[in-house]
């Protein structure tokens, strides 16, 4: 029999090469207003929805986190208020250095997970993905990218970072991907639920299929979301 993980929401996962909520920690990198703005390569909202996804997976199966952001007063702005939602009261590691692994709070942090594979996502790719991953890889990490999770100022300087760090050892992922990695068996109820409410909120076409699933096939309800309240206004903008 499976022993149960230590994240406490299912069966211990065996590894072979994969990824489990046990063996890797999730870094977000500077997804910020003024890096979003100059990313130009993917959908900028696509980036947004991908990251909070992952964001919200990790949640789910207790994998931990470590938020930064770079120069947020003098010119990146706040981390989005989306992925900070997702994350009540967890302050994100501020840094000067576009190279988080010169960071000693953030490298800190990673050692403090205890795990020795790290899922990095970030803007931008050639930079403040690139950097981190060339150097924790030396410094004997395992590296996954998540790609659909980072950006870039042109599809050339993304595909480039992306060939750099593949030479140098790490390995392309996409958010969904994680997710159903760390999922890898529906027969894992306790996870089951919280992975499908992900893919009906973030997972296009897939989330659609699944919605139709429960209600066509197996009779359920539809899913009810929040309904909307339309804003109002409670003081002058500046």
């Amino acid at each position: 029999m499976a022993q149960p993980s230590s994240n406490g929401n299912g069966p211990k996962l065996s590894e072979k090469g994969l990824l489990t909520p046990d063996n890797c920690v999730v870094a977000l990198i500077d997804h910020q207003g003024q890096m979003l703005f100059g990313t130009s390569n993917f959908d900028r909202q696509g980036i947004i929805n991908n990251t909070v996804a992952i964001g919200k997976a990790a949640r789910v199966f207790d994998v931990p986190v470590v938020l930064t952001t770079v120069e947020t007063k003098s010119f990146s702005g706040n981390m989005w208020p989306q992925l900070r939602a997702v994350f009540p009261g967890k302050e994100p590691i501020e840094r000067s250095s576009m190279n988080s692994w010169d960071d000693k709070n953030f490298v800190a942090a990673i050692e403090k997970s205890g795990r020795k594979k790290i899922l990095i996502a970030g803007l931008w790719t050639e930079v403040c993905v690139a950097f981190p991953t060339v150097q924790a890889i030396h410094d004997g990490y395992e590296v996954y990218v998540v790609e659909d999770c980072c950006g870039d100022v042109s599809q050339l300087a993304h595909d480039n970072a992306m060939k750099r760090v593949i030479q140098a050892g790490a390995k392309p992922v996409t958010s969904m991907q994680v997710m159903l990695e760390w999922q890898r068996d529906w027969a894992h109820r306790g996870t089951y639920d919280a992975v499908m409410d992900i893919v009906k909120n973030h997972y296009g076409a897939y989330g659609i299929g699944v919605e139709y699933a429960y209600t066509m096939v197996h009779g359920a309800p539809a899913t009810k979301f929040p309904e909307y309240a339309v804003p109002v206004a409670v003081a002058a903008h500046k």
